[in-house]
Parts: structure tokens; C-alpha cells; sequence
């Protein structure tokens, strides 16, 4: 039995002009068959364990069909058919071939011997096709046997393609071979790492990479972290990992503006959810009816006249907008209103009072004008004329509304309390009074009594007793 013309052309294809190559262990896969050549010191026992190990078998040579079409020096194991094998001659010699001068010559050597290396041969089915590239790429193919195949059409499964870009570093894909088809990594972490060049995570089937190192964007590689250095310096800046090495984004609660990153996590607490940017900072604003609060996040109704519903919450507790208190009209259920302070009654104004829902305003009388807190007057002076100019009116100020002087926070209670106390001190007044005129009551003036000063006591009297008194009062006197 001869093998037949294309055996020895893929056999030729494997040796021909790879000297250099075969150190890595190359090879050739057509139709469902793949030949590799390996050179490594071997004798032949050794060689066809090693064949063996690999899932294959020495490859079977013909002497018919070896012709010079070679050019790597060396003796090589390869296998004949027993037809074509003497008996007595397997005993103690095995096939070989001699490559020298580019000549390939059949030979028998002691099966001891130690040769340079030796050809095997593999079987498979469900073979893939090449895989499909883009100018600029470049794929190596490398078998479950473990030598690499460049130049074929088809490969067995368990083939690994690497796809790579001419002249760069990582590679851009990395594909295995199953059931005539390629699977991208990466893919199951039992199969091979999952493809991963460093670590596999089971759990997530994602490529993992150690302390320092970063996924690269082909998911199955290492790289450097470029964020190491913190090369983003900004404002509200951080460094995030891309696919093509790293960028500066914004950090939470900071958005990008014009090149900047501009903080507007006010905005996340605006009651109302209405956010504008004021002077290139952010600010809380209100829907129709509201205002902003002393709390820039929070709103509060505008009220329009002396009283409108008090905002409550699910506890009871109400609240009132600035300048107005809460007030509970009648204990029916009826709904908490908020009312107007006067302030005009606290006395705020020095001359004039106008009392305003939530507010007031001061005004002055004749000859006075408004001091700039709003509340005081100042006499208006007028200087004589001097040669220099006269003195300038002390305050110019302009009268305005007045926020009201009792916070929102006051509530029915507190005015409550002040009454109660306002009473108690009323009645401990009265109490001292009193007890002041029972001592006076019995208190002698002994130091403004005369010895010639007769006290009488009022008594009812007749005109004649009277008469009689008179007279001898005037007697005593003329004595």
C-alpha cells in the first residue's frame, strides 16, 4: 500500500523552508487531518509515546513518494505500513528520513538511536474554516495539540485563534474552536481558563486580573491602571478606566459643564425638583404659589391674605410661612390655619407702623427719615451753607416691608405661654399690694405727734356740743 500524493505533499509542505520554525513546533491541517513536525532528540519508542500523548500517531510514509522537495537538515522518525515494513527489520531498525542538501532519503536506523525529532499525525472531526479578519489584523492558530498552524484551511476543534492588530500589544480577539465554529472569550472558565490570560471568575465567567492591573478592552487581558497616578486634578474630577486607557469624568453630584465638572447636588433635594443655575451656581426653586423657605431646599406657601391652610405632616406637626402662626379656630377637627402677625402691636416701628401679610413697614414722621435697619428714625439736619457744601443727610434709606419679626417656628403655644406668665406675674403684683397695705394699716407716724395735739376720733356730734368745743378752743387761744 502507497500513501497517496497528497499525504506526501502536506508532508513536504510541513518540512519544506521551516528550519528556523520547527524549534516552536509547526504544522499543517487539511480536509480532517493535521501533520506536525517536531524537533526534539527522541529514539523511536520515544517518539511514538510522545505522538501518542498528544492524541495522534507517527505519520506513515511511503519511500515511493519522498522525492527532493525538502530543505532541513536532519534524520526524523516517521512510520511505514506494515505491508511495506520487512518483519525481521522492525525488530531492531526503524524508518526514518534524511534531509540534507534539500534531498529527503528514506532510511533505516537502530530504533535506540536518537534522532532530531519526528512527524506525527492527528485525526479529527467538525473541523472550522479560517477566521475572518480586517486589514490590519493578523491571526495565529494554535492546536489542543499544542504545535501552531498558520498556513491551513482548516482546524481541529479546540484550535485557539488570536486575532491581533500588525504591530500591536494585546490581542483584540481570542477565539476557540467548537463544532465547526468559533466561540469568543471569554467563555466558560473549566474550558481553558475561560481564555483569560490571568484568572477566570467562575461565578461571573468574567476575566479577573490581579492588584495593579486592570481589564484591558478585549476583556481577557491584563494592563496597567492608568488611574494609579490620579491624573485627574479637577474639581469634582475622577479617573475611570476606558477600553482605550482612562478619561476624567465627574464625580457624583457634580455634572460636566463647558470642560468643568460643576457641583449641583442641591439640586438631588429640591423639594419641588425644579433646579436652575443662577451665577454658575445651582439653586432650588418653587412651583406657582410657593417660595423658597430659610431652608434652600425646602418650599413654603405664599400666603395672600391674613390666613391660609397650615402645611402639616403625617405626625400633626403644621407649619406656617414666614411671618405668620398656627391657630386652631375651634377643637371640631377643623383644619390648622396659619394667621398674620401684627407686628405693629410688639412695638418694632419707632414712629409709624403699616402692618403687611407676613410683614411690615416702618415709616417716620415729619423731619425724620428711616435708618437703614429699617426700624428707627433719625432727624433730618439741615447745615448752613459754609463754603464747603452741606452735610449730607445721616442714613439716606428707603423705607421697605419688613420680613416679620416673629419667626415661622412660633407657634399658638408660645403666645399661650407668654399670656399665662404675663398673669401670673399680674397676680403676684396684687398679692404683694396687698399684703403692703394690711402693715400700713397698723403702722403709727408716733414721730409727727405733738404733746399739744389732741387727736380726736370722729364721733356724731350735736351743734351745741360743737358750739361749746369752738369756744373753748378760742378761749385757749387768746390765754
Amino acid at each position: 500500500m502507497t500513501p497517496s500524493t497528497p499525504a506526501l505533499l502536506v508532508c513536504a509542505l510541513v518540512l519544506c523552508g521551516l528550519e528556523d520554525q520547527v524549534r516552536s513546533q509547526r504544522g499543517l491541517c487539511a480536509g480532517n487531518q493535521c501533520f506536525a513536525f517536531f524537533k526534539e532528540p527522541e529514539d523511536f519508542p520515544g517518539a511514538q509515546k510522545s505522538c501518542k500523548d498528544s492524541g495522534g500517531q507517527m505519520y506513515t510514509l511511503s519511500p515511493e513518494h519522498v522525492h527532493d522537495i525538502v530543505n532541513v537538515s536532519g534524520i526524523y522518525w516517521v512510520e511505514l505500513s506494515s505491508a511495506e515494513q520487512p518483519e525481521e527489520e522492525a525488530l531492531h531498525s526503524c524508518p526514518s528520513i534524511s534531509v540534507s542538501g534539500g534531498k529527503i532519503t528514506l532510511q533505516r536506523e537502530p530504533c535506540l538511536h536518537t534522532r532530531n525529532g519526528f512527524l506525527c499525525q492527528y485525526t479529527f472531526e467538525q473541523p472550522c474554516s479560517r477566521v475572518q479578519t480586517r486589514p490590519g489584523e493578523q491571526v495565529t492558530y494554535t492546536t489542543p495539540m499544542d504545535f501552531k498552524v498558520d498556513d491551513s484551511e482548516t482546524f481541529p476543534p479546540g484550535t485557539i485563534a488570536v486575532t491581533v492588530k500588525v504591530g500591536g500589544t494585546y490581542a483584540e480577539l481570542r477565539q476557540v474552536c467548537v463544532s465547526k465554529g468559533w466561540m469568543k472569550a471569554p467563555w466558560s472558565c473549566e474550558v481553558l481558563g475561560g481564555g483569560c490570560d490571568h484568572n477566570c471568575n467562575a461565578e461571573t465567567k468574567t476575566c479577573v486580573c490581579p492588584p495593579g492591573k486592570v481589564l484591558h478592552r478585549n476583556n481577557i487581558s491584563c494592563t496597567e491602571d492608568p488611574c494609579e497616578e490620579n491624573p485627574c486634578t479637577g474639581e469634582g474630577e475622577e479617573c475611570e478606566n476606558t477600553r482605550e486607557g482612562f478619561q476624567c469624568t465627574c464625580r457624583d453630584n457634580f455634572i460636566k459643564e463647558d470642560g468643568a465638572c460643576v457641583d449641583n447636588s442641591i439640586c438631588q433635594m429640591c423639594e419641588h425638583m425644579i433646579c436652575v443655575k443662577l451665577d454658575g451656581v445651582y439653586q432650588c426653586r418653587c412651583t406657582k404659589g410657593f417660595k423658597v423657605a430659610d431652608n434652600p431646599t425646602k418650599c413654603e406657601m405664599i400666603c395672600q391674605g391674613k390666613d391660609c391652610p397650615a402645611k402639616c405632616n403625617v405626625n400633626g406637626t403644621c407649619y406656617c410661612p414666614y411671618g405668620y402662626i398656627t391657630d386652631v379656630r375651634d377643637g371640631n377637627g377643623s383644619p390648622t390655619v396659619c394667621t398674620d402677625i401684627n407686628e405693629c402691636d410688639m412695638g418694632q416701628c419707632e414712629h409709624k407702623c403699616e402692618n403687611l401679610f407676613g410683614s411690615y413697614r416702618c415709616s417716620c414722621n415729619k423731619g425724620f427719615e428711616l435708618h437703614r435697619d429699617g426700624n428707627t428714625c433719625v432727624s433730618i439736619v439741615e447745615v448752613e451753607e459754609d463754603g464747603s457744601g452741606s452735610t449730607p443727610r445721616p442714613y439716606p434709606t428707603t423705607a421697605g416691608a419688613h420680613p416679620a419679626a416673629v419667626p415661622s417656628y412660633i407657634k399658638t403655644g408660645s403666645v399661650l405661654g407668654i399670656t399665662v406668665f404675663m398673669a401670673l406675674c399680674a397676680a403676684l403684683l396684687f398679692l404683694l399690694g396687698r399684703n403692703a397695705l394690711k402693715h400700713c394699716g397698723s403702722f403709727q407716724l408716733s414721730s409727727f405727734k405733738h404733746p399739744d395735739i389732741n387727736i380726736f376720733y370722729l364721733q356724731q356730734v350735736t351743734s351745741e356740743t360743737y358750739k361749746r368745743l369752738s369756744l373753748d378752743k378760742q378761749l385757749k387761744s387768746e390765754s
